[in-house]
């Protein structure tokens, strides 16, 4: 009998291990499908942050660049990319691969010897020459083991740029002041030292004065219409606007200066409407005209002609017959202060504002404006604007 006691208890014993083995194999078994199932949690909530991450960079007006202990890139956000150009995903591209420029590399090594670079601005080169300014800090652990760096960009092209027009105007506006007023103090002192008991020096002398006078009253108009006109705050009264009893209007203006030089005016628009403001419209035509009578050959002409073009814009054209536009010069007529001729330009008593005031009307009004001139052929100054509803 207990030899078979015995028997049994082995094989008791036997089945209780194969359960035990099988029952510690399943164990392992869904111990090994919940790490992986954690594992793929983790995965997916890792690339859920790195996601956020990414939208949260490339939301933003600067250009960041992070970079790992390597100097290899971890993060390059969409206005790093469009900053310096660079395509598809730099991430774990060495810096140099990333972007080929030696001035970042060696911010990098600064910043690696210095913990943080401030406000240092550097030049980007291109077609268009970009200023940046860079803020960037190394990244260490809370034992201060170096894990990488960051870079901050901000583009200050823009404000440079404006910088630099602010500077030229106030220069450009002190010159054009400072000429009448030299004139006007210089001729008043003489009147009193004695020229004004001289009837006929007195009398040239207080011309002179009344003609700077009217000149710096002309350049502080176009002071003040340009200044409302690049602020936005100007408010136009469009409506339909029939173009040639404008020009006609405009015309009448200038007859007796026209006539002076014998220079004939051409009103050759047919039936054209725009919409348009009609006092800033004959504003622009009065400096476009002002401006052929002023430089047109004595004897000759002056057109002004116009169609209708596609997209439902009406294209407006004047024309003179004088010396033309050197080709250098045709980009910047329409700049604030630029002359072609500056002395024969000062001399006739034009401000440099004229053709500025006339671009930012037209396109004010949604148009646009350029001229077409050979020397020795006259200009024809063009510019667009919308078709009347």
């Amino acid at each position: 009998m207990w030899p078979a006691l015995a028997i049994l208890a082995v094989a008791c014993l036997i089945v209780l291990h194969l359960w035990w083995r099988g029952k510690l194999r399943r164990e392992r078994e869904a111990g090994r499908v919940e790490i992986q199932k954690l594992r793929g949690q983790q995965q997916i909530i890792s690339a859920e942050i790195r996601a956020q991450q990414d939208v949260l960079f490339d939301s933003m007006a600067e250009g960041v660049l992070v970079l790992d202990g390597d100097g290899r890139v971890q993060v390059a956000n969409r206005a790093f990319a469009e900053l310096f150009n660079t395509a598809g995903d730099l991430r774990g591209k060495v810096l140099l691969e990333a972007i080929r420029s030696h001035e970042v590399a060696e911010l990098v090594s600064r910043v690696n010897l210095e913990g943080r670079v401030l406000a240092h601005e550097m030049k980007l080169p291109g077609p268009e020459e970009r200023r940046l300014q860079v803020n960037a800090a190394a990244i260490s652990s809370n034992d201060r083991r170096r894990l990488g760096t960051i870079l901050v960009f901000h583009d200050l092209t823009r404000v440079r740029q404006l910088e630099r027009t602010r500077e030229e105007f106030v220069a450009n506006v002190s010159h054009e002041l400072r000429t009448p007023l030299s004139l006007i103090k210089g001729y008043v002192e003489t009147l009193l030292g004695g020229a004004k008991d001289n009837p006929e020096v007195a009398t040239k002398f207080l011309q002179t004065i009344g003609r700077n006078a009217q000149r710096l009253d002309l350049l502080i108009q176009d002071l003040l219409a340009i200044s409302e006109l690049e602020s936005g705050r100007v408010k136009l009264n469009v409506q339909p606007v029939s173009l040639r009893p404008i020009v006609e209007e405009v015309f009448s203006n200038f007859k007796e200066r026209a006539g002076a030089r014998n220079i004939k005016l051409v009103n050759a628009l047919s039936d054209l409407t725009a919409q348009a403001d009609p006092d800033r419209l004959q504003q622009v035509f009065s400096n476009l005209l002002d401006n052929a009578v002023k430089y047109g050959r004595d004897g000759g002409s002056v057109t002004v002609g116009g169609r209708t073009v596609e997209e439902g814009r009406v294209e407006v054209s004047v024309q003179d017959d004088g010396p033309g536009i050197p080709a250098e010069a045709l980009e910047r007529v329409f700049e604030r202060f630029y002359r072609v001729d500056k002395g024969r330009s000062r001399e006739q008593g034009g401000t440099g504002l004229g053709l500025a005031i006339v671009k930012h009307i037209v396109q004010s009004h949604g148009g646009a404006v350029w001229v077409k001139s050979e020397p020795g052929c006259g200009a024809t100054f063009f510019f667009t604007l919308p078709l009347a509803r």
